[in-house]
């Protein structure tokens, strides 16, 4: 009886690797066609780059399309530039990182650059308003100053936007917990295995953004400092950033940063809505997130006063919810929606803008 019982459990084993082995085999494949209906390939880069001689930033390729992002021309999302300007253009430059490229996006209109474009469109009859999404992923305030003056600039914009705030606090902070010695500076690089399956690096993505999370409930390792003094090095980038765009451009528009976590929140509520910011910022607890938010929006503030550009504040009138964010900072086509929601009615009422748009009837 030994032989036929050896067998069977044989068998089974076997049988249960077997499973295993198609399962995984099905959850990568199902990940791979999840990521190439999104981004048009399963690669690690949402699209190809490539290092810009001026401007030293590392740029789309143009003439691309990845999934729901095309890339013109001219390396920026969105359709081609209309060359040369009409004399019936507005132009719309927006300046920023990945929260302003808006790679969740479901498609390029779908942008909040595209829609305000759009918006102000069906506004003002007899013209035309030209969005000029220069904003790329990681891209911090002096990052923009250097693709403002190499890649903007030469384009002749009437307005420009800068909404920067998110990637300078995360390198910001994460110099100083280097310097502690609390940062190993990895910040979520994936693992041998999650850099060749999909279907791994979601998991391990997930895994690391709910230990991530349960460790910001500690005071353990985590960095202290005081987020007013951390932002004052934010004040001097974004002040030469604003004024330099204001020299290349009649109107500059800054509005505050808006995020997931709030401070009216329920505790459970705001951890889940810090998940990047704690996946990229593990040194962090959601309490100084939320200081160190503050701090940056005060310092958007300031510098918008001061350099007399066109401030727009209500960074909470988007809804921090999943409806509106896919993750801390991000937007989805909803939340898209609410910041033009938030941007239209204080730019159509200022008279620069309406001045800009007079002149080009």
């Amino acid at each position: 009886m030994s032989g036929p019982v050896k067998a069977t459990r044989t068998q089974k084993i076997l049988l249960l690797i077997g499973t295993l082995v198609v399962g995984l085999a099905l959850l990568e494949a199902a990940a791979r066609v999840r990521m190439h209906l999104r981004y048009g390939h399963t690669g690690g880069e949402f699209y190809t780059s490539t290092r810009d001689a001026k401007s030293g930033l590392k740029v789309p390729d143009p003439n691309q399309t990845a999934g729901a992002i095309h890339i013109n021309s001219l390396g920026f999302r969105g359709r081609d530039l209309l060359e040369p300007k009409p004399t019936d253009v507005v132009r719309v430059a927006f300046l920023g990182g990945s929260t302003t490229f808006c790679t969740e996006a479901s498609s390029d209109d779908a942008t909040w650059p595209a829609l305000l474009c759009r918006r102000l469109g069906e506004r003002f009859e007899g013209v035309r308003f030209e969005p000029v999404n220069a904003a790329l992923p990681a891209l911090r305030a002096d990052d923009s100053r250097r693709n403002l003056e190499h890649r903007v600039r030469p384009l002749d914009p009437d307005v420009v936007f800068v909404y920067h705030a998110t990637n300078d606090i995360s390198r910001d902070t994460r110099n100083l917990a280097d310097a502690a010695g609390i940062f190993t500076g990895d910040g979520g690089k994936p693992s041998w295995l999650a850099e060749r399956s999909v279907a791994w690096d979601l998991i391990e993505k997930n895994v690391r953004v709910k230990a991530r999370q349960h460790a910001a409930s500690s005071e353990d390792g985590r960095l202290e400092f005081d987020p007013a003094s951390l932002a004052e090095g934010f004040r001097d980038v974004l002040t030469r950033l604003v004024n330099e765009a204001g020299a290349a451009a009649p109107l500059v528009v800054v509005p505050t940063f808006s995020t997931r976590f709030r401070p009216s929140q329920p505790d459970d509520v705001k951890l889940e809505a810090c998940n990047t910011a704690l996946f990229y910022m593990p040194y962090m607890t959601v309490d100084r997130l939320l200081e160190t938010f503050a701090a940056y929006n005060e310092i958007v503030r300031q510098v918008g006063r001061s350099t007399g550009a066109l401030l727009i504040e209500g960074e909470d009138e988007i809804p921090g919810d999943g409806a509106h964010f896919t993750d801390s900072v991000h937007f989805t086509d909803l939340g898209c929606e609410a910041m033009v929601e938030r941007l239209l009615p204080r730019l159509v009422t200022d008279e620069r803008f309406l001045a800009i748009v007079a002149s080009k009837r």
